[in-house]
């Protein structure tokens, strides 16, 4: 909740205070009954808060007046507010109001909050007999409680009493339904309203069978009669107001969902109403927020939970909604709609055997759903078996023949077979069938654009574009098309047409800002998204940008400054704190992380992003046992989660607890066994142990369960590397780029190659690379060590001066090009190792060259803490630990020289330096 809104609250709380307590002051020089008379007035008026204050103050002016308890329990019974209603009664009752003026009212009550147990203890056999209104309440009770036929029998001893009683038609109506006899039902509602036509809940239920016939108007009509009976009738609007919802007239809805808050403001059914209102307009966040108000005083409501679920679901809060849309299923697991909706949660939620799982008792009930068949599809789709996707998605397209969306994803799900052909004839299919349809389009595209085939990409956005001309999203497209194949010019046209069809469309605004930022103009990109800012001030996402831009220009304060903002101008929102958080875990502000994910912990505690980030902020303030804790809750939040259960194993690891690290490795592969951060971690946890046999078992097992995934064939390369097998891990790892082609996997094929002695096939294999990605720094790093290998210091200098082009901060290119001009005597070394050090003097390999460089030059006292530091940084590393001995021996600590010579070689590692090393030695 915001600040501003917590005043609000506090102000109106503080004025409703001492608005009661200057009206309680007032009110003693009233008497009750002028008090009862003045809430008759308001009733009359229509003004329902107003009677029920000076009721409230009647029964507080008088506590043992028992008429006043009965007028004020009347008015909150027909308020809705059941719960005060029934003590009101029972107040009445014992202040001596007779059994039967309380008992019809008293059971009205008890019967709208459910509870028919009560109802059948209040209202005896004996306190019933004769009396038509009181059996009628048993028979409700008796109905409620799983018993038609004792019901049944109370209705017919109803009719008995009085053959006119409407509540007992009523009663024979609701059993006729129930039993399918819609006939029979109709007939008892059309006898209620010839023979009980004053009373208005006889319409309230002729109204009901005629929206079950899809007779809206007629239903209309029925409950503007209950209204003429009784005008303050809060079902009567409710009712009214959800036929117009139905029927897309929110104006005609507005009216009548106004009324009923007018008459019962406290009523839950009414916010209810309210909420049904904002969800079915699109209004999402005026939905959750009506919703939250009902579910925090009746957590249990069936309906509020079901609509929380769909409204958390288009707000995209998907981890809220599958809570929600869990916990309905649990108590209406037949709901259909329902498990659809559970289904997309879980999809979002990348969870997709878990949404194969939710929809199979639903395929069983409703095998002709179409949207049933197309989530199935989907979900299968993305558990990549194809050919159930492929199999329930021709149901779906079959049923629904015209539905673009289905053939879509029937023609993606056909394109994953390597039907190529099919595929792409679906996806034809559903951009002729919705020619409109940008989704259909945009598949289209995207899979001609992986095809390479750039031509018919552009002219399936052109052939969109002429349907929809004005479209901003059309223009976004375009305009991708064009980027990715490197047209500029035409992509920068295409999205400022976006903008100034639509100035607000911040997709188009962040592109035209890439490219600002690919020309380096950053002044450019971010007064676009100020000027975005000036139409949209409290746009969070276009604050993340500009924070996005300060990173990159390494302007921190100023990033900082523009998530706070975001954050702060979208109180309620906890996507803008996340990213907030985010950003100060990843800028060492851990404390502040911690602060804000604690803040909100409080207004969000069953948050999973909210718990991650809190854990995230623990673990970075080594708050262990705090962050084990907090993942805890997140896997309790998340009980199919296997992220949530590597959280827990990377704490357990941090806490030395392995046993307890492996358990949660193993849960999070059980849970979702192609999940690779787990087999990494089962790998890492392996290998740890000194268990290389077992690492390469999870390695392969890793091939087994994602075979197009390059990751299981790298770890297996990793580990055989770890063991100097170079030949068969260079075999993984090409099975890894063969999956994958990426720089980091070509260098490690090209690090195998060196491995094995095959220099000049790893020369020739990163300088292919190279020819095809020319930007590529990290390749053109290992070309220039492989030249510097060869003693080929020229070749490396020019290799290594060509990325500094484009890469003039980095401090390992300049780091290995001051070495090389050592190498040469080049005296532009010294300058660029200080320079190297200036922007990494944390790594130890930077360290080591400008020191062993000032050894060499004689200066010693500078040289010698830079060695001792590298080394200490990082010990196994030969080379650095030889220099460090050149540099003691040099400083004349002869003994420290020996010490050090004496454990580098007793290493048995072999390193460059091994001879220079011994010869050394044996001078000391």
């Amino acid at each position: 909740m915001s600040r501003h809104a917590t005043k609000l609250t506090l102000t109106a709380l503080l004025s409703g205070a001492i608005l009661a307590a200057g009206l309680s002051g007032c009110n003693r020089t009233q008497s009750t009954e002028t008090l009862l008379a003045e809430a008759t007035d308001y009733q009359k008026k229509g003004d329902i808060k107003a009677a029920l204050i000076q009721l409230k103050n009647a029964v507080a002016n008088s506590p043992e007046n028992g008429e006043a308890r009965m007028a004020l329990g009347t008015l909150q019974l027909s308020t809705g507010d059941a719960v005060s209603a029934e003590k009101e009664f029972g107040r009445a009752r014992s202040l001596g109001i007779p059994a039967a003026r309380v008992l019809p009212l008293l059971g009205q009550a008890l019967t709208q909050q459910g509870k028919f147990k009560e109802v059948l203890t209040e209202i005896t056999p004996e306190a019933a007999a004769g009396s038509a209104p009181l059996l009628s309440l048993r028979a409700d009770a008796l109905l409620g409680s799983g018993k038609p036929e004792e019901a049944q029998q109370a209705y017919a001893a109803a009719l008995t009493a009085d053959a006119n009683s409407g509540e007992a038609l009523m009663g024979m109506a609701r059993m006729a339904a129930a039993k399918g006899d819609r006939e029979a039902a109709t007939r008892y509602v059309e006898d209620a309203v010839a023979k009980d036509s004053k009373n208005p809940e006889v319409y309230m239920m002729q109204g009901s069978m005629l929206r079950m016939m899809n007779k809206p108007d007629e239903a209309l009509a029925a409950y503007s009669q209950a209204l003429k009976l009784k005008p303050d009738h809060r079902g009567a609007h409710i009712e009214k107001a959800y036929v117009e919802i139905a029927r897309g007239k929110f104006d005609a809805a507005k009216i009548e969902v106004e009324a009923a808050e007018k008459n019962s403001p406290g009523s839950l059914l009414v916010v209810y109403t309210r909420a049904l209102f904002e969800f079915s307009q699109g209004k999402y966040s005026a939905a959750k927020d009506a919703l939250a108000k009902i579910l925090k005083i009746a957590p249990d409501h069936q309906p509020s939970i079901l609509l929380a679920g769909a409204s958390e679901l288009n707000l995209g809060g998907t981890q809220q909604a599958e809570q929600h849309l869990r916990k309905y299923l649990q108590s209406n697991p037949d709901n259909v709609y329902a498990r659809k909706l559970l289904a997309q949660a879980q999809l979002r939620n990348s969870q997709p055997a878990d949404a194969a799982a939710t929809l199979a008792p639903a395929l069983k009930d409703a095998p002709q759903d179409a949207q049933l068949l197309a989530l199935a599809g989907e979900s299968y789709m993305q558990v990549r078996d194809f050919d159930k996707a492929s199999s329930y998605l021709q149901q779906a397209a079959t049923l629904a023949p015209q539905a673009a969306a289905v053939r879509t994803s029937l023609g993606l799900s056909r394109l994953a077979q390597g039907d190529q052909a099919r595929g792409l004839s679906e996806l034809e299919a559903a951009a002729t069938l919705d020619p409109k349809s940008i989704q259909a389009t945009m598949a289209l595209v995207q899979t001609e654009m992986g095809m390479k085939r750039y031509d018919r990409a552009e002219a399936a956005v052109a052939s969109l574009e002429k349907q929809q001309p004005d479209s901003a999203q059309v223009q976004q497209l375009k305009g991708a098309v064009y980027m990715v194949q490197g047209k500029n010019a035409p992509a920068r046209t295409a999205f400022e047409k976006a903008v100034q069809l639509q100035p607000t469309f911040l997709p188009a605004v962040t592109n035209l800002a890439r490219l600002d930022m690919q020309e380096k103009k950053p002044d450019a990109a971010k007064a676009r998204f100020t000027a975005f800012l000036e139409k949209d001030k409290n746009n969070a996402d276009a604050m993340a940008a500009l924070g996005e831009l300060a990173l990159l220009q390494k302007n921190t304060a100023e990033a900082t400054t523009w998530f706070e903002k975001a954050s702060t101008a979208n109180p309620q929102a906890t996507a803008p704190a996340l990213k907030l958080g985010a950003h100060y875990l990843r800028t060492d502000q851990a404390p502040k992380a911690l602060t804000l994910a604690r803040k909100l912990q409080t207004t969000n505690p069953t948050d999973a992003g909210v718990l991650e980030m809190l854990g995230q902020s623990q673990v970075a303030t080594k708050d262990l046992n705090g962050a084990l804790d907090t993942y805890s809750k997140l896997a309790n939040v998340l009980p199919k989660s296997a992220p949530a259960q590597i959280r827990l194993a990377e704490v357990q690891r941090l806490l030395k607890n392995d046993s307890a690290a492996a358990g949660h490795i193993k849960r999070a592969i059980d849970l979702q066994p192609d999940f690779m951060p787990a087999r990494l971690m089962q790998v890492d946890a392996a290998m740890r142990a000194k268990r290389p046999d077992d690492a390469l078992a999870a390695a392969r097992q890793a091939q087994q369960v994602a075979p197009k995934a390059p990751l299981g064939f790298v770890l297996e390369g990793d580990i055989l590397m770890s063991q100097q097998k170079s030949a068969p891990a260079l075999q993984a790892y090409e099975k890894a780029v063969a999956l994958a082609p990426s720089s980091e996997l070509n260098a490690k094929v090209v690090q195998a190659m060196q491995a094995g002695g095959k220099s000049k096939e790893a020369l020739e294999r990163a300088e292919k690379w190279l020819a095809q990605n020319p930007s590529d720094a990290r390749m053109a790093m290992m070309v220039s060590e492989i030249n510097m290998a060869g003693k080929d210091y020229k070749a490396a200098i020019a290799r290594l001066e060509s990325v500094q082009k484009t890469a003039p901060d980095n401090p390992m290119v300049l780091n290995n090009l001051a070495w090389a001009y050592q190498q040469v005597k080049d005296p532009r070394a010294l300058p660029t190792a200080e320079q190297a050090f200036k922007v990494g003097g944390d790594n130890p390999g930077v360290m080591d060259t400008l020191g062993w460089m000032l050894v060499e030059q004689g200066n010693v006292a500078r040289g010698l803490p830079l060695l001792q530091k590298a080394s200490t940084q990082a010990p196994n590393a030969m080379e650095i630990r030889y220099h460090l001995a050149q540099a003691l021996n040099k400083s004349g600590d002869k003994a420290g020289a020996k010490r050090e010579l004496d454990k580098l070689l007793s290493a048995n590692t072999p390193f460059a330096q091994a001879d220079e090393a011994r010869a050394l030695l044996k001078t000391l």
